[in-house]
């Protein structure tokens, strides 16, 4: 297993456990403490770069995406349609009017996994419900969505249908032109859309 995965997986089961001791304003949704624990361990709760984005380029009706960076990181550069609600901003008594959404899924996020990891345990802590976490946040949406690696000669179709797909999402984000490298029966099923601003939100 990987060293990183097993450093961040012990940060977040302190900081969870942290969170456990300390008491809530009155909120008689809190989720059960051991249920939280095994919420806390399983994959599920992460959603992909390519699942947000394909997302976003399909309006999907149910997302609803949550930047949990300070307002200015949000200000300078946020994924479209995102929102910003910092991950302090947890603590205040406005956080579960403004995070509840009636069947609808909350994707928080922040440059990577750490800021977002904690506001997820504490949404979770909350009572909220149908609350994910970008894989990597912004760090890798850069890296797959924006910039993404061709991959090798040898790579399997899937992998080269998965490069065309991030192709085409990288030009629809950013507005560039594209050069795809395909491999059998690849396709690019992405339309086109005028070009977002980088800090447009909005809820």
């Amino acid at each position: 297993m990987n060293k990183n995965y097993i450093i961040l997986m012990g940060i977040l089961i302190l900081l969870a456990a942290g969170l456990l001791v300390l008491p809530l304003k009155n909120n008689s949704k809190q989720l059960d403490p051991e249920k939280l624990m095994w919420d806390i361990v399983q994959p599920t709760r992460y959603v992909s770069t390519d699942e947000v984005a394909k997302m976003i380029i399909e309006r999907d009706p149910l997302l609803v995406l949550v930047d949990v960076r300070p307002t200015e990181d949000f200000q300078a550069f946020s994924l479209p349609t995102a929102f910003s609600f910092p991950v302090d901003s947890l603590a205040t008594d406005d956080a579960i009017p403004a995070l509840t959404f009636d069947k609808r899924n909350l994707v928080l996020y922040s440059n990577d996994d750490l800021k977002s990891d904690q506001a997820w345990i504490i949404a979770k802590r909350l009572g909220l419900k149908n609350i994910y976490v970008l894989k990597g946040g912004l760090n890798r949406w850069i890296q797959t969505i924006i910039q993404p690696e061709a991959p090798a000669e040898s790579a399997s179709e899937a992998e080269f249908n998965l490069y065309a797909f991030r192709q085409g999402a990288s030009q629809y984000f950013t507005g560039g032109s594209i050069s795809i490298e395909q491999g059998p029966q690849a396709e690019v099923n992405v339309s086109r859309k005028k070009k977002a601003k980088a800090a447009e939100g909005g809820c």
